[in-house]
């Protein structure tokens, strides 16, 4: 059999571009604006029909997010053992953008979820009728609406989990 060279270079560049591939970082996923088809991860839900901001992971090898009627169960999600153990990236909706608490923007903005700073023990109440962790893009953000709401602001590695679970 004879090789023409134009095809042996097409299978070195081939195999090049394969084996560099390995050793790339997967590409973050960007955040998805909310539609009536996305349902809650653990109510099951249509998650547009809630009240508060909303969360959405991403995790390994699934294709679409995993949505949370209520920041306060995404950050469960992540925090607790036996949950979220491939999430690649985790967003948040800046509360800032959020005009009507009832009837947030289905587009965010979105913020990934350790980033982000919290109020928490406000009395808001997210999706599912439970306080409400509230994002915020910033600090000056977020006492703000502590100043209108209550509430104690924090950084996500500051929550703590009795307020997760309700304790």
């Amino acid at each position: 059999m004879k090789v023409v060279p134009g095809f042996l270079v097409a299978i070195l560049l081939a195999s090049t571009a394969g084996l560099s591939a390995c050793g790339e970082d997967p590409v973050t996923p960007t955040p998805e604006s909310m539609t009536r088809e996305a349902v809650g991860y653990y109510c099951n839900m249509i998650i547009v029909d809630h009240p508060g901001p909303k969360a959405q992971v991403f995790e390994e090898g699934v294709g679409t997010p995993f949505w949370f009627s209520s920041v306060r169960d995404a950050v469960f999600y992540k925090t607790l053992p036996g949950e979220g153990t491939n999430i690649v990236v985790a967003y948040v909706q800046d509360s800032t953008a959020i005009i009507d608490w009832n009837n947030p923007p289905a587009d965010g903005p979105w913020i990934e979820i350790t980033k982000a700073v919290y109020v928490i023990h406000s009395g808001r109440r997210g999706g599912m009728g439970a306080n409400e962790t509230v994002p915020f893009a910033t600090r000056e953000a977020a006492a703000i609406f502590q100043t209108d709401f209550g509430g104690e602001v924090v950084a996500f590695s500051e929550i703590p989990t009795d307020y997760l679970t309700g304790n």
